[in-house]
């Protein structure tokens, strides 16, 4: 588990550093990208999923971002 502090404005902008830098890292092995959370400072135990989290049939997360439409999809 790495905790990464960053400053943004917003819970958006939050959530599209955390989705940029995962996706950047996906090709580094014990990368779990899916499993990417956002959380304020003051409330860490409150997390946010960055990507969908469903389990596909394969294990696998769903790499779509959280409360996407559409069908679920591991090789996004």
């Amino acid at each position: 588990m790495v905790h990464l502090p960053v400053t943004a404005t917003t819970e958006d902008q939050a959530l599209r550093f955390a989705y940029t830098l995962a996706r950047s890292l996906a090709l580094v092995p014990g990368v779990e990208v899916a499993g990417t959370t956002v959380s304020a400072e003051d409330a860490q135990h409150v997390r946010q999923w960055v990507f969908c989290d469903r389990i596909m049939p394969d294990r696998r997360r769903c790499l779509a971002r959280a409360e996407h439409d559409g069908p679920c999809d591991p090789g996004r």
